[in-house]
C-alpha cells in the first residue's frame, strides 16, 4: 500500500506563494551577503512566508519585505511548515 508523504525541507526557491518555512542554514560562502541577511533578520530559525514569486522572490521576515534573487534562494534552506 502507498504511504503518503510530504516534503519537510527545501530550498527556498522551491517554496510557493503562502508557504512558510523555517530557515535552517544558509549555504553561501560570500561572508558579506551573509553578513547583509543577518543584518535583514535572515537568521537561522527565522520564520518566513512567500509573498510573490515572480518576477523576483519576495518573502516576508518578520514585518519586513525582503526581495531575494533565485541565485540566492537557492542556497537557503528552511523546513516547511504545515499551513
Amino acid at each position: 500500500m502507498f504511504t503518503p508523504f510530504t516534503i519537510t525541507g527545501s530550498s527556498l526557491d522551491l517554496l510557493k506563494v503562502g508557504d512558510r518555512a523555517i530557515v535552517k542554514f544558509c549555504n553561501i560562502e560570500d561572508k558579506n551577503i551573509l553578513k547583509k541577511l543577518n543584518s535583514l533578520g535572515l537568521n537561522t530559525g527565522v520564520t518566513i512566508t512567500i509573498e510573490q514569486e515572480f518576477p523576483s522572490l519576495i518573502i516576508q521576515v518578520g514585518s519586513i519585505l525582503l526581495e531575494i534573487d533565485k541565485e540566492l534562494a537557492r542556497n537557503i534552506y528552511v523546513r516547511v511548515i504545515n499551513n
